[in-house]
């Protein structure tokens, strides 16, 4: 039986991060004044960080 190669095995994990509050942080993207940017927002309590690792 032959090995399977490293490239072939998947392995794909999302990571979650959750708010004290206890709800789910999502990555959003807003378009301001001609620049993207990247905000976490918790969908239980609506605050906005830059960072997942800022609720802490």
């Amino acid at each position: 039986m032959a090995a399977i190669s490293k490239n072939a095995r998947t392995s794909s994990t999302t990571q979650r991060f959750y708010c004290p509050c206890g709800g789910e942080i999502k990555m959003k993207t807003l378009f301001e004044d001609g620049k993207i940017k990247n905000i976490a927002e918790c969908e239980k309590c609506k605050r906005t960080e830059r960072r997942p690792s800022d609720f802490s």
